[in-house]
């Protein structure tokens, strides 16, 4: 029996009417599913049975919560057996009708299982097949295992990042995962689904990670390539090199960003840290960045955070504090543009990119795997003894 969930709704997104199939995964595809879901789509994932009943949490025990996984949030969980050969054909009947699917296997593990592009071609030549991986359909590592932070380190990117002396700072998994794989994966999608418009043809999008992060760091190799960009770590303008563009610790243990590029901003900078207005003729003399910025943070130190908060407070001098996941959720700014939405009592990032008339919005939280497969189903024209069928037989779960 379907368990109703506290915050179902009926989707406005712009993408309403979309039907797209979710081979369950890990990172970019989810990720995906959820932006997708968020704004409208209807979006239908498929669990192993072995997964029945299972909470997804994202690094760990939920504690008992509604699940921390916020990426599974907005979508039906079927569970469906891709090893039974009733549960491929389940699939397929299910291909017939969207408009999409999302799968984040190594390359030829949904050919093996029988719904890869070309069996669901068979059935629906205008679906378009979505593929999340890290380092693409082909090449000589497609079949390697890794993670986010092994397709950053293959960029060049992570060996950017970090202090100098220091180690390469990672960046959370954000770059991969999120930026590079799942967003690039809808825009894929959207824009196959574009064209599918007009040529009645589906086609493979091959969203792989270290694509999506290379194209994100495009001006770092162009700067690079033309003598702009030094390889060594934090000597650069934006990697904490330059003394407005970095963070300083506060008194009290606090930090505050410093992203002063502009002359003008530089100078209300100065203003507000007492400093000698004169500096701003050296804003961009390298040869002086060290002392600068040992002058800055001696200053920074001499205050706690809340108080260089009010200090800054109206200022144009593009500089804010550091704040921690908790402090994030009770900004001011955040509250004033509800940033945040509760999900069955857990805030989670309210739907993004916004929309004047057709408003996306949070269509449920996560629920656990296989808790929709008879409503979901029955939904998709499956006809209750179909499902008695499938059920006796182990295909559905």
């Amino acid at each position: 029996m379907d368990r109703p969930t506290s915050t179902e709704r009926q989707s406005t997104g712009p993408l309403t009417g979309l039907k797209i199939i979710e081979l369950a995964g890990l990172g970019p595809g989810p990720w995906c599913g959820m932006l997708l879901s968020d704004l409208g789509a209807e979006v239908l994932r498929i669990d192993r049975p072995d997964a029945v009943g299972a909470l997804r949490t994202d690094l760990g025990a939920s504690n008992g919560r509604q699940p921390a996984f916020v990426n599974d949030r907005g979508r039906r969980s079927v569970a469906i057996d891709l090893k039974h050969p009733d549960g491929v054909k389940t699939v397929l009947r299910l291909v017939e009708q969207a408009d999409a699917l999302i799968e984040g296997n190594r390359p030829g593990v949904t050919e093996r299982l029988g719904v890869g592009p070309e069996a669901c071609w068979a059935r629906n030549p205008r679906l378009v097949y979505g593929r999340a991986t890290g380092w693409g359909q082909d090449g000589p590592l497609s079949q390697t295992a890794g993670h986010d932070l092994n397709y950053l380190s293959l960029t060049g990117l992570l060996a950017a990042m970090g202090p100098r002396g220091g180690a390469p700072a990672i960046p959370l998994n954000l770059l991969g995962d999120f930026a590079g794989g799942g967003l690039m994966l809808a825009m894929g999608l959207l824009s196959a689904l574009w064209e599918a418009r007009g040529s009645g043809r589906g086609q493979v999008v091959d969203a792989a990670m270290v694509d999506g992060i290379a194209l994100l760091g495009g001006v770092f190799y162009g700067q690079r390539q033309a003598g702009m960009l030094e390889l060594e770590r934090g000597t650069n303008m934006l990697d904490g090199g330059a003394p407005f563009y970095r963070v300083y610790e506060t008194a009290d243990g606090g930090w505050m960003a410093v992203g002063a590029i502009e002359s003008k901003f530089f100078a209300e900078l100065l203003d507000v840290l007492g400093l000698e207005p004169e500096l701003a003729d050296t804003q961009w003399d390298r040869a002086g960045w060290t002392s600068m910025r040992d002058r800055f943070a001696e200053v920074f130190f001499s205050r706690t955070r809340a108080q260089w908060e009010t200090a800054f407070a109206g200022r144009e001098a593009c500089t804010t504090p550091v704040l921690d996941l908790d402090e994030a959720l009770k900004h001011e700014h955040a509250l004033a543009r509800h940033s945040f939405v509760p999900v069955d009592g857990v805030l989670q990032p309210a739907p993004a990119p916004r929309f004047s008339r057709t408003p996306g919005g949070v269509q449920g939280p996560s629920v656990p795997a296989g808790t929709n497969t008879t409503g979901a189903l029955l939904d998709w024209g499956f006809d209750p003894p179909e499902l008695d069928t499938l059920r006796a037989a182990g295909a559905v779960h």
